[in-house]
């Protein structure tokens, strides 16, 4: 093509290059064979696809090239110069393994982009114990976890995760049940007290009666709901392979009608058959199977630079699509760790003597409350005192003896026992309680000390990213399994368009289920228990600090555990995907201008379409392609000036939609089982406009999101129906 030198064997022996090049292009064909058995598979089922344009575009290059080279060798015997040198010109060999390779390279970028996705199935597994420790006729026998029974007693020692769910008969712990919840803070637990499987026995000896066990198990539910989520989630349609779709019939249909016309014309079998397939030639789709995988590589590239992993293509191309954002609140929202935020001193007391004896009376207690107070003292540089005659009242607070004196700690039921507390000293902690705080409070046994505040903080720029998330015209909502006091405070801080609290796992998931009939939802968590939604949800977005099992079960993986990078991810997916748009408008823009040359639209003005043009205009192609999606890299994704809304059909509906609804609690008597919960489910979403957050047997409760109109006597009426009692609504 260019002129550069070759062996001397080669020099003027055309028949010894076209073999060379037949011989060196088959062995690229025969590497791809793939391209071939899918494309032709599919055209035969009437389906073509991309690999159908890729068997057709480089079979035809070498179909046509090796009729070429039997011509010229026939050329060759006549003495015919001339013609050798004019059958040289017409080679497609290279193109036929062009297209192939170029194809080639692009699938592995790709494959390189999408990086590897693990099993999230087998991180929730390994939660469980494998064995349980039984408790029977006085001794302990440790026993497999698959051998427990409902109604046997086992015993969970400090440090132990509980091997299934069951109700505490004797003792008192703290249980972390972070690994189910997301919650940071540990469940003080006592008699008659539930307790679920993989959940962390931090303090107390506990005995335990088995109540579910195997799959009905709160964790084997969890795994179900992960591996059932990830078998409906529906591939995305690749816009590529649409286009494919009417593009290759399109292509074919116009090298049949050249043929068949310049027959007609001509009378030219030749000149006929060459047209055609110049026309098949210069429909090469080495630019639209590029068009994608370039896109994805470089903004998955753009990602990973500023910690915005993303899994697959699809997650690049459909984050920037969604409608709604839901977010988990502990380790998402806020940084899923207790911090001190007020110390209020009662009057004639210092705030730094009131801190040390707080501190000095905590630094005995290994709660996290009590890490936090005494943490904040460490960095006040309070200097702490010993404690003597310490005990811990499970559940209520602390007590100790200091510089003589007793001195309490805890919730406002158990100091009130020591002293009487002053009205304007609750009406304080009641003050924090509705910020979403907890207060503990401390006393002498003749007056108050003070109150100190503690919560789970609000991340930095959680508020910001809220906002920005917001101005792209997204809905955001804010999932907790925390009480909707709490809640609705972190709700208000942050300034999500709604919040739902109180919602457990399957909760999450079922609440995702409900958004998702409104447009895309895309989920943002941490913990374990965020894990089926995740994976419902159509992009979940996991955290960086978040656990194993939620980072396995996202489509993208956010390292800085910003939200703003949640912001950022939708931000360039929606940048992306204009740009593989742009893309394929460029891969089809010159097919589209040059078939008509290629056909002999032109061949009246002398000219026709010849090899070396045909091969530019693929090149040029090609490199506008790349030229295109390299500009990814020039995206500033945390730049807000361009955000926009998006426009999808349904974005009205679903924005009124879900701020006129109002959440209800009914309390009903009746239900004895899962199987009651299904039945109250399935009447409460009979209801029209009506979602069902959560249903308990073992809450008696069912929590439902309705219309304001929605009479509660409706509520009422069809769960009666369904053989259950109403007996109030809150």
């Amino acid at each position: 093509m260019w002129g550069w030198p070759l062996p001397a064997f080669f020099k003027d022996n055309h028949v010894a290059m076209g073999l060379l090049e037949l011989l060196l292009s088959a062995i690229v064909l025969v590497i791809n064979q793939q391209f071939f058995v899918s494309g032709f598979k599919a055209l035969w089922h009437r389906s073509p696809n991309m690999d159908s344009l890729i068997a057709i575009g480089s079979a035809a290059s070498f179909v046509y090239s090796t009729v070429i080279l039997f011509l010229m060798t026939g050329a060759v015997l006549r003495g015919d110069q001339e013609a050798v040198s004019r059958y040289m010109m017409e080679f497609y060999f290279e193109s036929a393994a062009m297209i192939l390779v170029l194809i080639t390279v692009g699938k592995t970028l790709e494959s390189y982009s999408k990086g590897r996705t693990t099993d999230a199935l087998k991180s929730l597994m390994k939660l469980a114990p494998e064995t349980a420790t039984i408790l029977k006729d006085g001794e302990e026998t440790v026993v497999p976890v698959d051998a427990v029974r409902p109604g046997d007693l086992f015993v969970v020692r400090p440090g132990e995760n509980i091997p299934v769910d069951g109700i505490v008969v004797k003792g008192s712990s703290a249980v972390n049940e972070s690994a189910l919840t997301g919650e940071s803070l540990p469940v003080d637990k006592k008699e008659g007290d539930t307790v679920a499987s993989a959940t962390l026995n931090e303090s107390g000896f506990l005995t335990v009666r088995a109540t579910r066990v195997g799959e009905d198990s709160t964790l084997a539910k969890i795994i179900a709901m992960v591996s059932d989520a990830a078998a409906t989630k529906a591939p995305v349609q690749k816009l590529a392979d649409k286009v494919s779709g009417v593009f290759v019939p399109v292509v074919i249909g116009i090298a049949l009608v050249t043929f068949i016309v310049w027959l007609i014309i001509r009378g030219d079998f030749g000149f006929a058959l060459q047209r055609g397939i110049s026309v098949l030639v210069v429909s090469c789709p080495c630019a639209l199977g590029l068009a994608t995988p370039v896109s994805i590589m470089v903004g998955s590239g753009v990602g990973a630079r500023n910690g915005i992993l993303f899994k697959t293509a699809e997650a690049l191309q459909e984050t920037g699509r969604i409608r709604t954002v839901a977010l988990d609140k502990t380790g998402t929202i806020t940084k899923g760790e207790p911090s001190v935020t007020d110390v209020i001193p009662w009057e004639g007391i210092s705030p730094e003597e009131f801190l040390r004896g707080a501190a000095s009376l905590e630094k005995m207690s290994e709660h996290p409350l009590a890490g936090a107070v005494v943490d904040h003292a460490l960095k006040q540089e309070i200097k702490m005192e010993e404690v003597q005659a310490f005990s811990v009242i499970a559940g209520r607070g602390l007590k100790g003896i200091l510089h003589g004196e007793e001195i309490f700690g805890g919730n406002i039921e158990f100091v009130s026992e020591a002293t009487e507390i002053p009205e304007e000293m609750r009406a304080r902690g009641l003050a924090l309680s509705e910020e979403g705080k907890t207060p503990l409070y401390f006393v002498l046994p003749d007056r108050p000390l003070g109150i100190i505040g503690v919560a789970d903080t609000i991340r930095e720029d959680s508020e910001e990213a809220i906002r920005e998330l917001r101005n792209m015209g997204l809905q955001t909502v804010m999932l907790t399994g925390d009480n909707e006091r709490t809640a609705a405070a972190v709700g208000r801080l942050s300034g999500v368009d709604r919040v739902i609290a109180g919602v457990r796992p399957e909760g999450k998931e079922a609440v995702i289920r409900t958004l998702q009939k409104d447009g895309k939802v895309l989920m943002v968590g941490d913990g374990i228990n965020d894990a089926p939604a995740l994976t419902r949800a159509d992009i979940g977005i996991a955290v960086g600090t978040g656990t194993d099992v939620a980072r396995d079960a996202a489509d993208v993986v956010v390292m800085k555990s910003s939200l703003r990078d949640v912001a950022a991810a939708v931000r360039l997916s929606r940048r992306s995907y204009t740009n593989i748009k742009e893309n394929l408008f460029w891969a089809l823009i010159y097919n589209t201008i040059l078939i008509p040359v290629a056909a002999g639209a032109l061949v009246p003005l002398g000219v026709t379409m010849s090899p070396m043009l045909g091969a530019l205009a693929m090149s040029i192609s090609s490199f506008t392609v790349v030229m295109n999606a390299l500009r990814l890299n020039l995206t500033k994704i945390y730049d807000t000036r361009h955000d926009r809304k998006n426009s999808l059909k349904g974005e009205k509906k679903m924005f009124g939609k879900s701020k006129e609804k109002v959440e209800k609690t009914l309390e009903i008597t009746g239900m004895m089982c899962n199987h009651c919960e299904n039945h109250v489910k399935k009447a409460l979403e009979g209801l029209k406009d009506t979602e069902v957050l959560e249903v308990s047997h073992e809450k008696g409760i069912a929590r439902v999101l309705v219309s304001p109109k929605t009479e509660d006597e409706k509520l009422t009426l069809v769960v009666q129906e369904a053989g259950y009692e109403v007996t109030a609504i809150r």
